[in-house]
């Protein structure tokens, strides 16, 4: 992982948590896997469990042949995409990954954002702070409030299952869309599949779960986004390029549409985009995931794993190959 990760994950009582797990030199840091460093050459030839995290180098042929005893990977974060090779998987390595705690704050964000958005929280207080007086709010804000609305869900991934349950104690309509849940999976959630073009015309708020995939990218292009209703919000915390930035910044520059976006594409928008200004957009750096002391709850999750393959434990998060065809 990288030095940055490492202070950032890995807190004193997590260092000690590995050391009492482990045979494990906890000064010892890999930010290059094909190191010059004597020392570190070393390690990686005795290793037998890679600890990961953000910032690490892939699995390369050349890589694993450098650590014949390698036998799994703990990954302290989410998606292993970025390291994990061919190779890897060829070689029979078991791999963990954090990546379910990882969710669990992007939910949170996810939910508050709905409960804002349809609340009309941020219009609220573009008014109060425009007028510095008393606000007149059933002329300004007559069809506003959570009640009997209706959000769709796009992706029954691990953040999008958390976000149907954090739903569940309201007074709301739950739509999902994934193309690998079948209507009694969704039910089961406690959620209503249906189409997405048809989640998309029905829904108040369309919130964006969905991976990354080649059939992904423009999932949500201009003519899909003209489906969502008037006065909708659309929420992506998943990745920006599942989202035409031109076609939704001209829906929310007319004032059609709002929108809550932790991430979009380009990840940092030009400095003279609408967005950054328009009344009916929240715009947020990248930090519905986890951050501050919410790190400690992936370094938890991946010692946790270590202490698992440590006691002859199957992982309690496996990551397996096939499912990243269609997973972050």
């Amino acid at each position: 992982m990288s030095a940055e990760t490492r202070d950032s994950v890995l807190d004193a009582a997590a260092l000690r948590r590995l050391e009492r797990t482990a045979l494990i030199d906890t000064g010892l840091l890999a930010v290059d896997l094909s190191p010059r460093d004597d020392r570190l050459a070393a390690a990686l030839r005795e290793a037998e469990v890679l600890f990961t995290g953000w910032g690490c180098p892939p699995l390369t042929p050349a890589v694993l042949a450098a650590m014949p005893r390698l036998r799994a990977v703990v990954h302290a974060a989410g998606s292993v995409k970025g390291h994990l090779t061919q190779a890897a998987w060829d070689r029979g390595i078991t791999v963990s990954t954090a990546a379910r705690a990882n969710a669990l704050p992007v939910a949170e964000y996810t939910l508050a954002a709905i409960l804002f958005a349809n609340k009309r929280v941020l219009a609220g207080a573009d008014a109060y702070r425009r007028t510095r007086d008393r606000v007149r709010l059933l002329d300004q804000f007559p069809a506003v409030g959570n009640y009997r609305r209706t959000i769709g869900v796009v992706g029954a991934s691990a953040v999008g299952r958390r976000v149907i349950e954090l739903l569940r104690p309201f007074d709301l309509t739950v739509l999902v869309q994934d193309p690998y849940l079948d209507p009694a999976g969704a039910a089961a959630l406690g959620a209503t599949l249906v189409g997405l073009d048809d989640l998309v015309r029905r829904s108040d708020v369309v919130s964006i779960h969905a991976p990354e995939l080649p059939e992904t990218r423009g999932l949500f292009d201009a003519a899909r986004i003209a489906l969502m209703r008037d006065g909708a919000t659309l929420v992506n915390t998943a990745r920006g390029s599942l989202v035409d930035t031109g076609a939704l910044t001209a829906e929310l520059v007319s004032g059609r549409l709002h929108a809550v976006l932790d991430i979009t594409a380009p990840d940092i928008l030009p400095a003279g985009s609408p967005l950054y200004d328009l009344p009916n957009v929240l715009l947020t750096p990248h930090m519905a995931g986890s951050l501050g002391g919410e790190l400690r709850r992936l370094a938890d999750t991946a010692i946790d794993e270590l202490e698992r393959y440590a006691q002859g434990l199957p992982f309690a998060y496996p990551v397996h190959a096939a499912a990243l065809a269609h997973s972050a």
